[in-house]
């Protein structure tokens, strides 16, 4: 029998081997939705895409996201359990609030990603508390700093990056944006969205259509915006004929 039999039964116990099991089943279980999200981050925005699933005919499509609005200037998107996703989008909104009421101003997103990353680490302390199994991908064009991407995972790790991904097929998306990365400073806005589809495209060997997948693009001096399905297939459309 394993040294590390049992240990997985509590949260905040090592094992012998120095793992948390608990954690790490987060991890899996935030991967559990089968979907795939990437983001990059360009020289004057950050596009955000992921795949749309309606998970049921009789749903209202409408009703099926995983990119949430924080601020005016801050989004999110979510990948893992829906109904943890929702929990803590509901905790990035009250500290963005708590925030700006404290201080006057709006949350900057660099500390909006260290809070959450600071409440998710407790959760690893807490026997009575149970880590979340969703990672969050944070966003924004800061006014001071510019394009911002921050990913947060269930151990409460956060990290800047030029672009990211999360889900079931995060490494491969994340191999493929590391041969580009020496381009992202030098892409305007609809090259950026234009890289994170075919980022997407490419690890899932599958052409889109408008309606499968999510795009939000956040821009300098711009709000959250959701593209439509007739932006999004326009943009599929410049892929595939560049791709000719």
């Amino acid at each position: 029998m394993s040294q590390d039999a049992g240990y997985d039964h509590h949260i905040t116990i090592f094992s012998p081997r120095g793992r948390l099991y608990q954690i790490e089943y987060a991890f899996k279980a935030a991967q559990s939705s089968g979907l795939t999200s990437v983001a990059a981050r360009g020289g004057n925005a950050v596009a955000m895409v992921t795949q749309k699933k309606v998970p049921d005919r009789l749903m209202d499509p409408e009703s099926v996201s995983n990119m949430f609005k924080i601020t005016e200037k801050i989004g999110c998107m979510m990948t893992g359990m829906t109904a943890d996703a929702r929990s803590q989008v509901q905790r990035l909104r009250y500290e963005a609030a708590e925030f700006k009421f404290k201080y006057g101003y709006d949350i900057p997103v660099h500390v909006l990603a260290k809070r959450i990353a600071d409440i998710s680490q407790v959760y690893t302390q807490q026997a009575s508390s149970r880590a979340l199994a969703v990672v969050a991908i944070l966003a924004s064009v800061d006014d001071e700093r510019g394009p911002q991407l921050f990913k947060v995972d269930p151990a409460g790790h956060y990290f800047p990056y030029k672009a990211t991904a999360s889900g079931a097929k995060e490494q491969e998306a994340m191999n493929w944006f590391e041969k580009k990365v020496e381009e992202f400073p030098g892409m305007n806005s609809d090259q950026t969205v234009q890289c994170a589809l075919m980022c997407l495209q490419s690890v899932l060997s599958a052409d889109f259509k408008s309606s499968e997948v999510q795009v939000v693009l956040m821009e300098t001096d711009q709000r959250y915006r959701v593209l439509t399905e007739d932006e999004v297939e326009a943009h599929l459309t410049a892929i595939n004929e560049s791709d000719a």
